[in-house]
């Protein structure tokens, strides 16, 4: 199972990101867009997915991916239970939330093949 350090240690591994404070969070940022934000009082974590990513993630067995209720959830945030997700299906959520908000140039670099 994951921790916040082997999160911090994936988002931060992508180029130009940088941890910043949001609200009461932390967050994780390509050039001021957040693409992962975690909260210590709960041990989860919301990442940017498109929706068809949304969908995959969630319907994996273990239940460690689920949508941020309400609208946004519909645009495609999604939470992550660090207590139940494996490291790697955790990098390649993180993976695919820095590609959707990271500029083109950026995310190419990261981009599986393929996609």
């Amino acid at each position: 199972m994951a921790t916040f350090e082997v999160l911090q240690g994936i988002a931060l591994s992508f180029d130009e990101v940088t941890e910043e404070p949001h609200m009461e969070k932390i967050s994780f940022r390509i050039r001021k867009k957040i693409f992962v934000t975690f909260t210590s009082e709960t041990g989860m974590a919301v990442l940017k997915l498109t929706p068809v990513d949304q969908s995959v993630f969630c319907d994996h067995p273990g239940g460690a991916f689920k949508p941020v209720p309400g609208g946004w959830g519909r645009q495609g945030w999604t939470q992550v239970n660090l207590d139940t997700v494996e490291e790697p299906m955790l990098r390649d959520a993180v993976t695919q939330s820095y590609c959707l908000v990271a500029p083109k140039t950026l995310a190419d670099k990261y981009q599986p093949e393929g996609d």
